[in-house]
């Protein structure tokens, strides 16, 4: 059995790995629990596996012992930053620190802005995250270290709250950003009534003062859901993610998301449920029925009226419904005082505002046919906005396919020029996290002058279908001209998609050639000079940005970065994929 390490020893083995920077910053996903869209990360560290200092808890203890805690601190916040670039995370990213490095030698100001600034993060993407787990000797100290950062312009979260007095006192007042509610209070949450109302208190107090509460340590199903109907917003926890260094998509197919928000094609708001909203009158779930009949009576344009429960609609009632109960013998005698959920359909259509009209139709089409007629209650961030009818949707999107089809491609039929800028304008005036994939083949043209249009086409073809594929509904997928294509990104996941079109590109590439010329490696043919070159086999370059919303103006500038990016792949020989560190436009 080997002796545990004495603190000379780990001294020395800290020392090393601070030497040597083997540090391993990890990621742990913060979700926005009401969207089911990824918030960002917390960076976390850890050291060598197979090493005692290998848990953040005892390198971070060891640190402190040996007096290395600050220059620790330091290494992990420029490591995180240098992860965080390389690996084009989405969202936010939380960093850990510590008040009591502003007042040491190791500190210089505005060290982690010139961090920032050489790895391009915009500094609103970073979120300082003052954390308990350092002790809080000099309380003005801490204040200072908040207002430091938040001039600056950073966001500002207190971590651990309710483990002391100092959480909810800097709370109170600074008002941070964001507070995170100690894992204490959410174990077993769903079966503990006083942590139930120490977290409701929490999340009412953060609505009155405007910080966004994240209820961390989030490990069960059942405390998820808990938590949800207590009013919490943003979540994290092993439940949700695990800590891992080169994080992956949350699945659409995780249990704990909400019916997430479809790109579809273009997200603006004549292709939304936003749309098709009529405001009617809706009716509490304690209303009697002869008010019930009132309304209806009221308003004969509807056939249906939504039953809400603290502004939430929680079924609807059918104009039907109440006057087949009605027209019997005592009917009204019977039931005119009794409240209308005695005839409340729980089975009622609702949606998001923000829902695709084409995601409406789907969900639509797959109910029984007598809902066909129904119409569709409309909600946003669950609150009840009005009802909506199948005609409107059949005509909006027959409106919407007559728009498409008149600047789509001819050849492959997707999305043209026009439906592509306005895409990529849409989720930059929204301000959306989105990546831009600039497609283009390698050589294409002597290609087509050598085996001639008809299989040129067929190939132009097969690659906006395979774009499309990969791509899936969550993303767009445009085809700008010629053998050039751009998807536009909105999933985690979108280096994966692309390495696996390149991939899939090269398999099936090879069907296109003849035996001699896929023994040759390619095929003679004049230039554009008129010699004749040997060109390779054909390959797809791939130039992906990520452009900041912030500072791109209009589609203009995210089309000159793209341009750019799919210009630097196209330098490397074979398929490749470039990604693109700017996320704006040099001024000139």
């Amino acid at each position: 059995m080997t002796a545990p390490q004495t603190i000379p020893d780990r001294y020395t083995q800290l020392n090393e790995l601070l030497d040597t920077e083997q540090l391993y910053p990890h990621f742990q996903p913060i979700v926005d629990l009401r969207r089911g869209e990824l918030l960002g990360y917390e960076a976390l560290i850890r050291g060598p596996e197979n090493s005692e200092l290998y848990t953040p808890q005892l390198l971070f203890s060891t640190a402190m012992e040996c007096g290395l805690e600050h220059r620790l601190e330091l290494l992990c916040r420029r490591l995180s930053l240098e992860a965080f670039a390389r690996l084009s995370l989405d969202g936010k990213l939380f960093l850990n620190v510590s008040a009591s490095l502003l007042g040491t030698p190791e500190y210089r100001h505005g060290l982690t802005a010139e961090w920032l600034e050489s790895l391009d993060i915009p500094l609103d993407s970073i979120v300082i995250e003052i954390s308990e787990q350092h002790p809080f000797d000099n309380y003005g100290l801490t204040l200072e270290a908040i207002n430091h950062y938040k001039r600056m312009g950073f966001k500002v979260a207190v971590d651990d709250l309710g483990t002391g007095y100092s959480g909810l006192k800097l709370w109170s007042e600074l008002q941070p950003d964001y507070v995170k509610i100690d894992r204490h209070f959410i174990h077993n949450v769903d079966r503990d009534p006083v942590k139930r109302q120490f977290v409701k208190s929490i999340c009412s107090i953060a609505n009155g003062v405007g910080s966004k509460v994240i209820v961390e340590g989030v490990e069960t199903r059942s405390e998820l859901v808990t938590l949800k109907e207590l009013g919490a917003t943003i979540g994290q926890g092993f439940y949700l993610g695990r800590p891992t260094q080169n994080p992956k998509m949350l699945s659409n197919s995780d249990e704990w998301l909400p019916r997430k928000r479809r790109a579809g094609s273009e997200k603006d708001m004549a292709e939304t449920a936003a749309v098709l909203v009529h405001p009617a009158p809706a009716l509490s779930f304690d209303d009697p029925m002869e008010y019930t009949a009132k309304l209806f009576r009221e308003n004969p344009l509807y056939d249906i009226l939504a039953v809400l429960e603290d502004g939430r609609p929680i079924g609807t009632v059918h104009r039907s419904d109440l006057l087949e109960l009605f027209s019997t013998q005592y009917g009204r005698a019977l039931y005119e005082n009794r409240p209308v959920t005695r005839i409340l359909d729980t089975k009622a259509i609702i949606i998001e505002s923000d829902t695709s009209l084409e995601q409406v139709s789907r969900l639509i089409t797959e109910q029984d046919a007598v809902y066909l007629h129904q119409g569709l209650v409309i909600t946003k961030d669950g609150h009840y906005q009005g009802i909506g009818n199948v005609r409107d949707l059949l005509k909006k999107i027959t409106e919407l396919k007559i728009r498409n089809a008149r600047y789509a491609n001819p050849l492959t039929l997707l999305p043209g020029n026009v439906p592509i800028n306005r895409e990529i304008d849409g989720l930059l005036k929204q301000t959306e996290n989105f990546r831009v994939a600039y497609f283009d083949i390698n050589y294409f043209k002597p290609f087509n002058d050598s085996y001639g249009y008809v299989k040129g086409d067929r190939l132009i073809q097969l690659l906006g279908e395979l774009l499309t594929n990969n791509a899936n509904g969550e993303n767009f997928t445009g085809h700008v001209g010629g053998d050039d294509f751009v998807v536009v990104f909105r999933t985690a996941d979108w280096k994966e998609r692309c390495e696996r079109i390149l991939v899939q590109f090269d398999q099936v590439i090879r069907e296109f050639y003849s035996p001699k010329d896929l023994e040759q490696g390619g095929i003679w043919a004049a230039s554009r000079t008129g010699e004749s070159v040997f060109y390779p086999v054909l390959s797809l370059s791939c130039g992906v940005v990520h452009p900041d919303p912030y500072r791109c103006v209009s589609y203009h500038e995210v089309a000159e970065l793209a341009a750019q990016a799919k210009k630097e792949a196209k330098k490397q020989d074979g398929s490749y994929l470039f990604v693109s560190r700017r996320r704006k436009q040099r001024v000139s």
